[in-house]
């Protein structure tokens, strides 16, 4: 069976994200082992200056590369990645299973953004759109296209 993770910097601090990811966690569990990794979200000051900014995205960074399987295919999700269609994306999981690659590792950095190293550790940059959304939300979306994905593959009625 495929272990899918979500990496993320910080924690969902509204119920309703909570409760959404966990019930796509609950559908996820006929498809694959499915978990949510958070790595905590560095301090920062209200308005930081570029040195600063970097020093986030570099601490953060090896937190979540600390989280990631060294034999993962991993996604990372950031704004100069490319756009794909569930469809497609749905092809990636099932290449990456075609291709013996039994762990997946999507990566959603904090509201800074993610540090270059994470960004060359991942194999796929995607974006998930041309706007931008609060990572609390995009954590959500991921979900939700993870589950769609698998909704494709087994030819389920989810996605229409």
């Amino acid at each position: 069976m495929l272990n899918v993770n979500i990496i993320c910097v910080g924690k969902q601090k509204e119920r309703y994200w909570r409760d959404a990811c966990n019930e796509y966690e609950k559908r996820l569990r006929a498809f694959c082992k499915f978990s949510i990794i958070e790595v905590d979200e560095e301090k920062t000051a209200d308005n930081p200056n570029d040195s600063q900014i970097l020093h986030i995205l570099d601490c953060e960074g090896k937190r979540i590369l600390k989280k990631i399987d060294k034999s993962a295919k991993v996604i990372v999700l950031c704004i100069e990645g490319r756009i794909v269609s569930s469809q497609e994306l749905s092809c990636i999981m099932d290449t990456t299973a075609i291709e013996g690659i039994s762990n997946i590792s999507f990566v959603i950095g904090g509201s800074w953004g993610l540090s270059e190293e994470v960004k060359e550790r991942g194999s796929v940059k995607l974006s998930m759109s041309k706007m931008t959304f609060p990572h609390q939300l995009a954590r959500v979306m991921v979900c939700e296209q993870i589950y769609r994905g698998f909704q494709i593959l087994s030819g389920g009625k989810y996605h229409k």
